[in-house]
């Protein structure tokens, strides 16, 4: 098995175990080691419910440093009081204990069902069989173990040259719904050799979670267990970057390709999706406005219900602009399907239905909106709303 995902860069091994927590007997816990320290940055969710996990990683993480994650999945370890805080201290001191280093450099995640309490017999097992089978060739297990509704595992990695030395950027991500951009929208852990400091590796990290995961959008939910952690262990040998400059810049640009990759991922397999779709808002009048709509418009049923069918029925899409809150000129919008306009200066045409019905066969779709209205240009993925969405968020719980 290759390197992939969180182990592509140097000094990281991973692993992925089933301990019992997922009733159907697949890998449920994902273990994430760094050699070495690491500079550490994270992004939490937005909810003001979060889970105990979460609050943990969000503490430890203002340390700066982190050596490890644990994550399971199968279990949210969320509303639960005091065990849950209590669990979640447990389960970064039992990975501590079996690495080898504080347990406050032991940042955790959990996912799953809200309002049952971890295992922690299962919990304690699964860790020391995960750390026993971490491996430079981890990564693909680790991400398959954070897998809840997802159909299959998300990992990414982009190698760079930063002052004559070879630099990789990794990363894996889970999530299939309750995805929705108000950081954060799933769990994902982003690992690089890397040597920059841990205030540039938080500035990018939240700069380019603004053009990757918090620009998809599944069903309108946010999750209160949703985190994306980075680790930067500067084994790669480069000198550290310490200052914004041109290798901070070639750093981000890495980053942010890692990132959307991941992030397209999870908006193409959103619970029940058949069709990737991407937003596009050009020539609005300033950023906010272009974020009000792209978020209408990806979270709105009847635009996503109008994908999963074929039907190029464009007036979903001007009325969830309309709706948005964002203030624009109708009568100077243009949309398109691909590469197909339907509506100009928020007027009807006579399009080709035939060729709307082929574009929107394919698996993934581009919708264009023109404002003429200003300079800001964005865009957002989202996906189409099918049958078994209904499906598998009736039946999550069995």
């Amino acid at each position: 098995m290759a390197k992939s995902g969180v182990t592509a860069p140097k000094g990281y091994k991973a692993s992925g175990v089933a301990c019992g927590l997922k009733k159907n007997g697949n890998p449920d816990l994902a273990m994430v080691v760094s050699d070495k320290t690491a500079a550490a940055a994270g992004i939490f969710t937005a909810n003001v419910v979060k889970g105990h996990s979460l609050k943990w990683t969000r503490e430890k993480i203002k340390s700066g440093m982190a050596r490890a994650i644990v994550i399971n999945s199968g279990c949210a370890n969320a509303c639960l009081g005091e065990r849950g805080d209590k669990d979640a201290a447990l389960m970064a001191a039992l990975a501590a204990d079996v690495i080898g280093c504080e347990t406050d450099l032991v940042l955790l995640g959990s996912t799953g069902v809200i309002g049952f309490p971890l295992d922690m017999d299962k919990i304690r097992a699964g860790i020391g069989e995960a750390y026993k089978l971490l491996s430079c060739e981890g990564g693909n297990l680790a991400a398959r173990a954070i897998m809840t509704t997802d159909t299959y595992p998300k990992e990414a990695s982009k190698t760079l040259s930063i002052g004559g030395r070879t630099v990789t950027i990794g990363g894996m991500a889970k999530g299939s719904g309750m995805i929705h951009p108000n950081m954060a929208t799933m769990i994902s852990v982003i690992t690089t050799d890397a040597a920059i400091t841990q205030t540039l590796l938080e500035k990018a990290l939240k700069t380019v979670a603004d053009s990757s995961f918090n620009r998809i959008s599944i069903d309108g939910d946010t999750s209160v267990c949703d985190q994306v952690v980075a680790f930067a262990n500067g084994m790669a040998g480069n000198d550290i970057i310490d200052k914004e400059g041109p290798e901070y810049d070639m750093f981000m640009s890495a980053l942010l390709e890692v990132s959307a990759s991941l992030a397209k991922m999870l908006a193409r397999d959103g619970e029940g999706a058949t069709k990737l779709i991407e937003i596009r808002v050009s020539n609005c009048r300033d950023r906010e406005s272009a974020r009000l709509i792209l978020n209408a418009i990806a979270k709105s049923p009847l635009v996503k219900t109008a994908m999963f069918g074929g039907d190029a029925n464009w007036g979903r899409i001007i009325t969830a602009a309309g709706y948005s809150g964002a203030e624009f000129d109708p009568d100077k919008l243009d949309i398109f399907l691909g590469d197909l306009q339907v509506c100009k200066n928020g007027t009807g045409l006579l399009f080709d239905e035939a060729k709307a019905a082929e574009i929107l066969k394919e698996d993934e779709i581009v919708i264009s909106l023109d404002f003429k209205d200003g300079s800001v240009s964005d865009r957002m993925w989202t996906c189409d709303l099918s049958l078994d969405y209904v499906r598998i968020n009736g039946s999550y719980r069995s």
